[in-house]
């Protein structure tokens, strides 16, 4: 089997490894730097679970190689709260009932703060189809939906509050 040396970014911490050119990302993320927020589901890239960020857009885990990675920043649903606290839209998960079991939640939180970074004010429809690509079997998407709208309107808040930076 042929190894690769890869250096990567994974929520501000860089990891060098030497692993094989076949291991996924979600693997790498998993079994050799212990990250388990990012599930494993269909292996296909069709559940959505296993979605991270890389260089900010999101990427299906399961489908790209460790290896694709270097050079990279990844982030995880470990890298949306490190010290511990909430971001705004995990909070919103919790005050809207937005999660059940919790299995494809991490993949949620990760394509979402993606939308809620490039579009401030996305609507129900915005939303709705962003979350084409994440599948749940355990809610009817109403508290997530509800949660992203939420979560959305109080970054507002929180941006108009602090004004605008640097003269700009």
């Amino acid at each position: 089997m042929s190894k690769q040396g890869t250096l990567v970014t994974v929520n501000g911490k860089s990891y060098a490894r030497v692993v094989d050119a076949r291991l996924t990302l979600a693997d790498f993320l998993r079994h050799e730097i212990n990250l388990t927020g990012t599930h494993v589901g269909c292996e296909h890239g069709v559940c959505g679970a296993c979605t991270v960020l890389v260089d900010g857009r999101s990427a299906r885990s399961c489908l790209m190689f460790a290896v694709q990675a270097n050079g990279c920043e990844v982030t995880t649903v470990e890298g949306l709260a490190p010290d511990g606290e909430l971001s705004v839209l995990q909070q919103a998960f919790i005050d809207n009932h937005g999660l059940q079991c919790g299995f494809c939640t991490p993949g949620m939180l990760m394509t979402l703060t993606e939308l809620l970074r490039e579009n401030a004010q996305p609507t129900e429809q915005d939303v709705r189809e962003v979350l084409t690509g994440n599948l749940c079997r355990c809610t009817g998407y109403a508290g997530i939906v509800a949660a992203v709208l939420d979560a959305a309107q109080r970054l507002r808040g929180s941006a108009a509050k602090q004004g605008p930076r640097n003269g700009r």
